[in-house]
Order: structure tokens, then C-alpha cells, then sequence
């Protein structure tokens, strides 16, 4: 974590009489997890913002260790557990990268629906909790209703809803269900024809949501840059980086879709506003994704999803890193193989903690009411964070 401007704020003997050190969470509804945030306040301004994590430290990469390759896969769910696909996918493309294993492109394929069914999964979450932190509660059953449409296509593909275990090396766990791309396409079809509307009147076009957000949170391209944010976090302040777009992988430069990016129509640009406005329209663009994903698998020749997947996974000797779009942006893997049948190392880099780390600069000067707007469009998960 950044302590850029840390020393001189937490100092005791810097304190005014009339300033306070307030203790937000651990266990605060409005943190998205168990995250300290201490404040340093002089009445409702914050003089200066700290986070503490840590609370929820599973030892992940450590356990990666002690299991061979496939066995990471479980591990690797839990750390974003909204958004578990992504997850999995992640490494399963870093140890095929290492391991020389290509999948075929009906796997490809798979892989990239479920990936952008789950980004839309876990933006109505992001959205939609984010709506209740600013005070409106309808919004959020309306996007929770269309998430459990698509943990439902989840649950009847691979039995699980939260934590999926599918994404394999070499391939996935299980194909496809019959039905599935009607109710798939019956799914998005109302999604864009309901849903997106309903988001729009109820949310990005309402005058109080706007000027709650608008101006607060600013985070200019520079400094996202310099703090390396990426995903929707990133692409709020209008910088357009995105794997899919500038490292393509399972297929993704086959696909017509658009970059969501802030546009600062109401204030400055980054704003918390252009943050929660990225995710929107991230979940119309994967939506198109998918509808574009499921014409490509009704014309393609279906395979054995479990072709390329090696009975014991043998890795040589090297190492790897790989890169992936998640949900909350960036997620990065880097594998180190001793040619055994576990890993030797396994590090992670996560989207929401280089989120965290910028999280003291803009906090600084905040009101403490904006404070929980901040946290909720930086979209953390402290899974992913703590690891």
C-alpha cells in the first residue's frame, strides 16, 4: 500500500484539538467486507483516510504449494468470490500457457460466455449494492433478480452457484446443458430489453444520483495510471485499457464490442459517477458478447470438453505470468514450476488491492458521508485483496 501521505497526516502531535481518529468497520455494512478504514476527521471533513486489511488472509498462495495444479482451482475461486469464473479462468490460462495445452475453440468459447455471464453477475452486484449505499433499495432487487437468472444458468451447467470449480486445465468440467443457449438468449433478451432501461430511469438518469456522485471521488487518468488501477476503475477516468481489447485471449479478437469509459457529462472526469456509469455499460457490452459467442457455438462442430484435459497435469520447469480481464479489472498469475506435480510458486496480483492503494488520495478532504460513496465505486471484494 501506498504511505505517500501518510507520516505527516497520523502524526499525534500533528493533531488539532478539534480533530478526532474515527474507526470505520471492520464491520460496517457499507465497507463490502471486512475492511478498517480509519479517519482522521475535523468535523464532517476527512483530513486523512487509512485502510486496514488483512481481516480475512486465507493464506492462499501458500496453500497452492501443498496441492498439485488442478487442486488450485477451488483455492482460486474464493478469492473473488462474486466473481469465481474469472478467477479460474485466470489460472487455468496461465498453467495451459506454461504446460503448452491449447484448448479447442468450442472450449474457447464456453470459457468466454461464462465469462461475461459472470461479469454481468457480478456488476449487478457492484450496481446494485452500490445503489443502497447511496440510499435507494429498489434498484438493488432489480439487479439481484436478473444475477440469480444467471446463477441459475451457472447451477444447471456445473451445480454450483457461487463457487464453480469449472474453468480445468485443458478444458472445463462440464459442456454445456441442453437448453442452454435458448435460456441463455431468453436471459439476455429480457436483460436488454427490461433491465437496461429500468437501470437507466431508475439510477444514471436520476438527478439526485448524479449530483450525489458526480463530483466526488475524483481520480484523474494520470493518477490511475500512476497508481496502476485497472478494469472499470481505470476506464472511469476515460483511460481505455482492457485485456480483451489489448491482449486478446480465448478468442476475444473475434468479438464486436466497445469499451465502456467515463466521460465526466456531469463533473470532472473519474468521478464515482463515471466508476458505477463503466459497469453499466460493461454489462450491455457483455451481453452483446455472449449473444455474439452463443450464434459462434450454434455453427461450430461440438467436442469432447475433456480432450485436452491431461489426467495428471505435468508442468516442465519455468514460469509464467498471465494476465486476464476480470470483473474488477486487471488479475494477474505467476506461476513457478520445479517439474513436479505442484506448484512451486503461485503469486497473485489483484485488481482491488492496487484499487485499495489509491484509496488514501482520494479520500483526503472527503466529507465522511463520501466515504462510503468511495468505497462502494472502487467495487472491492477483500477477498481478493487479502488472498
Amino acid at each position: 500500500m501506498s504511505t505517500e501521505a501518510l507520516p505527516n497526516d497520523w502524526d499525534p502531535e500533528a493533531l488539532d484539538t478539534d480533530e478526532m481518529i474515527l474507526q470505520m468497520g471492520p464491520q460496517h455494512p457499507a465497507t463490502h467486507g471486512v475492511l478498517r478504514v480509519e479517519l482522521r476527521t475535523d468535523g464532517e471533513v476527512v483530513k486523512a483516510a487509512r485502510p486496514h486489511i488483512g481481516y480475512l488472509h486465507r493464506c492462499f498462495e501458500k496453500h497452492c504449494e501443498n496441492v498439485d495444479y488442478p487442486g488450485v482451482m477451488p483455492y482460486t475461486d474464493r478469492m473473488d468470490y462474486v466473481a469465481s469464473m474469472g478467477n479460474t479462468l485466470g489460472f487455468a490460462l496461465a498453467v495451459e500457457k506454461l504446460a503448452g495445452i491449447e484448448v479447442s475453440p468450442y472450449v474457447n468459447t464456453i470459457r468466454v460466455i461464462m465469462a461475461e455471464l459472470q461479469r454481468i453477475a457480478s456488476h449487478c452486484v457492484a450496481v446494485g449494492t452500490y445503489t443502497m449505499d447511496i440510499g435507494a433499495f429498489t434498484p438493488f432487487l432489480h439487479l439481484l433478480r436478473d444475477r440469480e437468472k444467471v446463477l441459475d444458468l451457472f447451477e444447471w451447467t456445473c451445480g454450483a452457484r457461487l463457487l464453480y470449480n469449472y474453468n480445468w486445465v485443458g478444458g472445463v468440467s462440464h459442456d454445456l446443458p441442453d437448453g442452454f443457449t435458448r435460456a441463455a438468449r431468453d436471459l439476455l433478451r429480457e436483460f436488454d430489453a427490461v433491465t437496461m432501461p429500468e437501470l437507466i430511469d431508475l439510477i444514471i438518469g436520476n438527478k439526485i444520483f448524479i449530483k450525489r456522485l458526480a463530483g466526488v471521488g475524483v481520480c484523474s487518468p494520470e493518477l490511475g495510471v500512476s497508481y496502476d488501477l485497472t478494469g472499470p476503475n481505470l476506464r472511469g477516468s476515460g483511460v481505455p485499457r482492457d485485456l480483451r481489447k489489448d491482449a486478446p485471449y480465448c478468442g476475444y479478437e473475434n468479438y464486436d464490442f466497445d469499451l465502456g469509459l467515463g466521460e465526466g457529462r456531469f463533473g470532472p472526469l473519474g468521478s464515482c459517477f463515471d466508476r458505477n456509469w463503466v459497469r453499466v455499460v460493461e454489462m450491455r457490452e457483455s451481453s452483446k458478447i455472449v449473444h455474439q459467442a452463443l450464434d459462434r457455438l450454434d455453427k461450430m462442430e461440438k467436442t469432447d470438453v475433456h480432450e485436452n484435459v491431461p489426467k495428471r497435469v505435468k508442468v516442465p520447469k519455468g514460469e509464467v505470468y498471465f494476465r486476464s480481464e476480470a470483473p474488477r479489472g486487471q488479475l494477474g498469475y505467476y506461476v513457478v514450476s520445479d517439474g513436479k506435480a505442484n506448484p512451486y510458486r503461485v503469486k497473485v496480483k489483484s485488481p482491488c488491492f492496487t484499487a485499495m492503494s489509491v484509496f488514501h488520495h482520494l479520500a483526503k478532504g472527503m466529507m465522511i458521508a463520501d466515504i462510503v460513496a468511495l468505497i462502494g465505486s472502487l467495487d472491492i471484494v477483500l477477498g481478493e485483496i487479502d488472498r
